[in-house]
């Protein structure tokens, strides 16, 4: 009689646990950090610009404040995809919708810090200018960069281009681009003047339909502005850390302006708010615009100001906040004025 080998059962559930811990070990290490072909775009921060900023001389007695407020933009892998696909204030953007094809990810972060050191000085003049200063701007320049996927002007532009004028305007800055030919209508033409091997050419170039908003025009190209310099002649201190990006501009305006000026602009009041702004005062659309209003609803702001162009969204966003459209600094500036007259 034969007696059968009882199985070694311990063995059996050990390899058996073992195989079920590798699966769900590739699981978790491709859920995490396997990188997709996307961004995610989430609310993230709003900053106080009082403790960023220092003005020579500066008006400390205003009670309010106001907030410059940050999204945050990652990489997305499979489980925050995933968790953006269900999440009502995270955007999925496609990669090539975000960074240019010639542009890898370091290129395009160092081109927002680019366009957060002009954002930073533009704040400057034009803050300087309303209270009565002249300043003496010199630039060498704007350069056309890159360009997205499927951009109307590829055909028509090249990198290294240097553009001088748009719509019969002069540029000096990158951020003062986008301003002007968000005043056209999808579709339209916009007329450029530029400098390409040192030959001076002129272009009508269709605009397309951004595709974060379809009503929005654009060309599609990525900028930067050649060295520059403005003469300042007071001493002011921006210390804006890991924050990148322009579209700061009409904020940091505000903040630097409410230190160079008696009256507190904020009538005690807590300002959060977002728009690129151009010499002339113009304030441009951005994006992320409902994770900044999510962003500034969780600091407890009482208003948030917002280019008109991206207004719609942000009312249907807010819960809470007073969403204020403006299209310059003039608007914003009235409707400050409007708060002080209630307190």
């Amino acid at each position: 009689m034969k007696i059968k080998p009882v199985p070694d059962y311990t063995a059996l559930f050990k390899k058996r646990y073992l195989g079920a811990y590798l699966l769900v070990l590739i699981i978790v290490v491709f859920g995490f950090f396997f990188r997709l072909d996307y961004y995610i775009v989430k609310p993230s921060r709003a900053v106080e610009l009082k403790q960023l900023i220092e003005v020579q001389d500066a008006d400390s007695d205003d009670l309010g404040s106001f907030y410059l407020v940050t999204v945050s933009q990652q990489s997305a892998v499979p489980f925050s995809f995933i968790y953006g696909l269900l999440h009502p204030y995270i955007d999925i953007k496609p990669a090539s919708s975000v960074i240019p094809e010639n542009m890898d990810e370091e290129e395009y972060r160092n081109l927002l810090v680019e366009n957060m050191a002009e954002s930073r000085l533009m704040a400057q003049v034009v803050a300087l200018r309303r209270a009565g200063y002249e300043i003496d701007v010199i630039s060498e320049g704007i350069e056309v960069a890159g360009f997205l996927e499927d951009a109307p002007a590829e055909t028509f532009l090249m990198e290294g281009d240097r553009l001088l004028e748009v719509d019969d305007t002069i540029v000096v800055l990158a951020s003062e681009v986008p301003i002007i030919v968000q005043n056209r209508q999808v579709g339209d033409t916009v007329h450029l003047k530029l400098l390409r091997n040192h030959r001076l050419i002129e272009l009508d170039i269709p605009t397309g339909s951004n595709p974060e908003d379809p009503e929005l025009p654009f060309l599609g190209i990525y900028i930067r502005t050649l060295p520059w310099q403005a003469d300042i002649p007071i001493t002011i201190d921006m210390d804006t850390g890991r924050i990148s990006g322009p579209s700061a501009g009409m904020m940091f305006t505000l903040e630097i302006l409410n230190q160079l000026v008696d009256e507190d602009l904020t009538a005690g009041q807590r300002i959060a708010g977002t728009g690129t702004i151009d010499f002339a005062g113009n304030i441009g659309r951005i994006g992320g615009v409902a994770q900044k209003v999510v962003a500034a609803e969780r600091t407890g702001a009482d208003y948030f100001l917002v280019p008109e162009g991206n207004y719609e969204l942000a009312q249907k966003t807010a819960r809470k906040i007073d969403v204020v459209s403006v299209n310059s600094l003039d608007d914003a500036l009235n409707f400050l004025s409007t708060i002080q007259e209630k307190e």
